[in-house]
């Protein structure tokens, strides 16, 4: 009988916190992200008459390497990006991300270039909110004309790991932007005509020598753009920066008292029970920032402790009578 009441209050117990964790409110930042292009004859060997870029297109996600990833083969949506400059194909595998279940994405991003001539372009994205639960960001490019080159950076991680600054994002920052060949087509200069590569080759980055000479590719490696996110601000994670969590309870173990001071949360209810759920008649007294229980009456032994703020979270806590 002993071993039967001890497991069902640990049942008992589990099913009371499984159900009454509160729900957090996710961390979000706002950046505006700006893209620059840089497209000269000294770093990238020539200009085309006709050199510009396809839109911007992009997303935020949470699983790396959604989209595409160095050594693997380029999506449709990638090929058609880097060799056409379509953004038809690439928008239908963002939506898909974004429509399963669980989410991998949550928000497709897209803009144009302007003036759209190769060199010093710029592509502005304003007032971009990332959550914190689809914090990394892929956007990409067609380096126009070209074989099927693309310009890219691949699952930029916004979280800093430092909660004490911004709430955990990444202040203003700048970084290079690098070009990447599809492996679609053999093409090795800006204006080569369509030579299918047969069988299709994984993505790689554009680096001096590769391909190797004479088909030395024009890029050089070097770099084809910066990218700007500027921090604007951002939100904490739990509801109303006061989660029902970081409320005291205190002393505990205690013998007579226990107090439970909720300062910037509004308490709707208080509620004790013994392990075999049976709530315990107390008496309470409350003020405007905290409430006090009388125990001193009560068995020694292990309680739950239930919280309930007026916006509907909860929590439980053991406590601990002497």
């Amino acid at each position: 009988m002993k071993i039967t009441v001890n497991l069902f209050s640990i049942i008992l117990f589990g099913i009371l916190i499984s159900t009454t964790l509160p729900c957090k409110a996710q961390s979000e930042a706002i950046y505006d992200i700006t893209v620059n292009t840089i497209w000269t004859v000294d770093q990238h060997t020539s200009v085309p008459g006709d050199a510009h870029w396809s839109n911007l297109i992009g997303a935020t996600h949470n699983t790396a390497n959604e989209f595409f990833s160095i050594g693997t083969l380029a999506t449709l949506g990638i090929k058609n990006v880097a060799e056409f400059g379509s953004n038809t194909e690439f928008t239908n595998e963002i939506n898909d991300a974004i429509d399963a279940i669980p989410k991998r994405a949550d928000q497709k991003l897209q803009d144009g270039f302007s003036p759209n001539e190769g060199h010093e372009d710029v592509a502005i994205l304003s007032d971009i909110t990332v959550s914190e639960n689809f914090s990394l960001i892929t956007l990409v490019s067609m380096v126009a004309p070209s074989p099927d080159w693309f310009i890219a950076i691949n699952s930029l991680e916004l979280r800093s790991g430092n909660p004490a600054i911004n709430n955990g994002w990444k202040d203003d920052f700048t970084m290079d932007v690098f070009a990447y060949d599809a492996g679609t087509d053999d093409g090795y200069d800006y204006g080569s005509s369509n030579n299918a590569s047969s069988p299709f080759v994984p993505v790689s980055l554009i680096t001096l020598g590769v391909p190797a000479p004479p088909n030395q590719n024009p890029i050089m490696g070097n770099k084809m753009a910066t990218i700007t996110f500027n921090y604007k601000s951002s939100t904490l994670s739990i509801n109303d920066a006061a989660s029902i969590e970081n409320i005291k309870v205190y002393p505990n173990p205690t013998k007579d008292i226990l107090h439970i001071s909720n300062p910037a949360n509004k308490l709707e209810s208080v509620d004790l029970y013994n392990v075999l759920g049976k709530r315990i008649n107390i008496i309470t007294s409350n003020s405007s920032d905290s409430k006090t229980l009388n125990v001193r009456n009560l068995r020694s032994g292990v309680y739950i402790l239930k919280l309930k703020n007026i916006d509907g979270d909860s929590s439980t806590r053991k406590v601990i009578i002497e």
